[in-house]
């Protein structure tokens, strides 16, 4: 495996960020060893929260929340997902797969030996965490969601699957401000559910939202996720957005945030999705706490489900963040902290 690795003056004097770095080398599954970059900051003893982020953001992202956690006696991990951050970023695209990054944080978990913790995972943090959740029920103690997903296909017909290939290779490739507006959620009475509009896809609608995302990190020629944070924060300071572009220098360190949207396992045919329904049948028995706290604007869709499937989130205070955007650990990181801590210390 061709591996790229960001040179650590991209990480210099970031704001806000002070964080000293930490390495675990993993198997890469094909005989070399990939390095994962992770903060630990806290008591060494202390209970441990482990805050993993989404695309095309990397740890960074949890800045906010890591001061009032360790001050709250917490030790909190946070690592870089392979291909983000200071993590070690594979040079192929192939390279980038939902069962590779799994088996990668399994690993890692594991070879830090990791127990009694309670994951805060936003975006792809859950749609890779909840499946190493999944693989290590004893390991993991409370589950904070936040703005993230296991989706499995489900209620998506197998003929469908086609349609559906055809209607994403006929999506435009827009500008980031015209995709933006594309992947805004839509009132309900446009039908804003995947789900639903991909049912129409022998008629004249638009495409999902998300099928436009997908088409822009596969294929804009100025793909820049400095940018794109910059556009989808409430507040990004021109530092800020400097952090953010830093593990990317080049094109060729951005193939894992160009091709993580199309592995979401949104088709039946998906190769993810044996995987994910697998993870739902274990995570229908996992009954430690388990809460969501979603943003308006992600709010009424996944953490509806989470809620009605997982019995560790009966009885949970779930909340919907006012005023905070998808990047919920950046636009209200203060406010999640706080939830994190009274989350652990009510269960």
């Amino acid at each position: 495996m061709n591996v790229l690795r960001t040179p650590d003056e991209r990480f210099e004097n970031l704001v806000d960020f002070p964080y000293a770095p930490n390495y675990l080398d993993v198997d890469d599954g094909e005989g070399s060893q990939l390095r994962i970059h992770y903060i630990d900051e806290g008591p060494a003893d202390g209970e441990l929260i482990c805050c993993w982020h989404g695309q095309p953001s990397w740890s960074y992202s949890f800045r906010k929340m890591i001061p009032p956690l360790v001050a709250a006696g917490y030790r909190v991990i946070a690592p870089d997902l392979v291909g983000f951050g200071r993590s070690d970023k594979p040079a192929q695209r192939s390279d980038y797969t939902l069962a590779n990054h799994v088996a990668w944080m399994n690993r890692f978990v594991r070879e830090l030996g990791l127990t009694d913790i309670t994951l805060v995972a936003q975006d792809w943090g859950g749609h890779i965490g909840l499946r190493v959740v999944a693989d290590n029920m004893d390991r993991f103690s409370r589950v904070l969601a936040t703005n993230t997903g296991l989706p499995d296909a489900r209620g998506v017909a197998d003929e469908m699957a086609s349609k559906l290939r055809q209607m994403l290779d006929a999506t435009p490739v827009l500008p980031p401000l015209e995709m933006t507006e594309k992947l805004r959620p839509k009132p309900e009475e446009e039908r804003s559910s995947w789900q639903a509009q991909a049912g129409a896809a022998d008629g004249n609608e638009d495409p999902p939202g998300f099928m436009y995302w997908i088409k822009f990190c596969d294929g804009y020629p100025d793909f820049d996720p400095g940018q794109i944070m910059s556009m989808w924060l409430n507040n990004c300071s021109d530092e800020e957005r400097r952090a953010y572009a830093a593990p990317f220098p080049s094109e060729e360190y951005k193939q894992g945030a160009r091709e993580f949207p199309s592995l979401v396992p949104l088709q039946p045919d998906n190769p993810g999705v044996a995987g994910n329904r697998k993870a739902w049948e274990i995570l229908g028995t996992f009954y430690k706490p388990f809460l969501t706290v979603y943003s308006e604007e992600d709010a009424g869709g996944s953490d509806k489900l989470f809620q009605q499937e997982i019995p560790g989130a009966s009885g949970q205070n779930h909340i919907v963040l006012k005023g905070a955007q998808h990047y919920s650990q950046d636009d209200a990181g203060e406010e999640l902290a706080r939830i994190v801590i009274d989350f652990v210390n009510q269960n």
